[in-house]
């Protein structure tokens, strides 16, 4: 098994020594019952990762010491998801399993059948929730980079996304082209730096024919996943299995 991953701050890798404190340092010493001797890496949520020896473990702090430290490569291609409000918990559900699978981008949209709406007043608190399944699922992952979780996003938004990729895919069951056949870019191919691959996912209620024709126009292809009909809460993590295993991040 591979050793437990933690969040440290960014500067704390750079020294020999890193406490691990604070929410972590109680996960570490109370939940994982952490000892002396053991392996564990740390890892700052940006592709730093530091293999540590444990050597003190206190009531709610973990005392490591570094033996190697790196940068974790970039995976290439990058690869967003637009993720339609699902109801109740399904978002933090999706945020997830989308990060266990290595999504780096999680974008929330609104968009027009969504029956969940984030009010001005709960935005932020669902914002967060979102952003703290990305956190603990990276680290469930043993992920040295957490995906990033935009903020609330318009179509417009969506649209200008769409426009900036090497691949625009929108999830559709009306679609004639599998999303396992569907032709690559050669900048995707080749897995370059490029603008990456941007799947969007609507809302259980489908798309409007306003958000179709914006995503068209931005470049957007429309791509199907297979016979049966997915939640949205479920569909972005089954698109991004596919392409993991086509780009060869898998």
């Amino acid at each position: 098994m591979t050793p437990p991953v933690f969040l440290a701050e960014a500067g704390d890798l750079a020294a020999d020594t890193v406490v691990l404190s604070g929410p972590e340092g109680r996960h570490a010493a109370a939940v994982r019952r952490l000892e002396p001797g053991e392996t564990v890496h740390l890892v700052d949520g940006a592709g730093t990762r530091a293999r540590c020896r444990v050597t003190e473990v206190g009531r709610d702090t973990v005392v490591c010491a570094v033996e190697e430290r790196g940068t974790d490569p970039l995976p290439r291609p990058e690869l967003t998801v637009v993720q339609a409000l699902p109801k109740g918990d399904r978002g933090e559900l999706a945020v997830e399993v989308m990060t266990e699978a290595g999504v780096d981008r999680v974008v929330p949209w609104a968009a027009e059948r969504c029956v969940t709406r984030w009010k001005p007043e709960r935005a932020a608190k669902a914002l967060a929730k979102w952003r703290s399944a990305a956190r603990e699922a990276a680290k469930q992952a043993r992920r040295s980079r957490i995906p990033e979780v935009t903020g609330l996003a318009r179509t417009a938004d969506v649209a200008a996304l769409a426009r900036g990729a090497d691949l625009a895919i929108v999830l559709h069951e009306s679609a004639q082209e599998r999303l396992a056949v569907l032709p690559l870019p050669a900048a995707v191919a080749a897995s370059e730096p490029s603008g990456g691959i941007v799947v969007v996912v609507g809302p259980e209620g489908g798309f409007s024919d306003a958000e179709l024709a914006a995503l068209a126009d931005a470049g957007a292809v429309r791509a199907l996943l297979g016979p049966t009909v997915l939640r949205t809460s479920t569909a972005g993590v089954a698109a991004l299995a596919v392409l993991q295993a086509r780009c060869g991040r898998w």
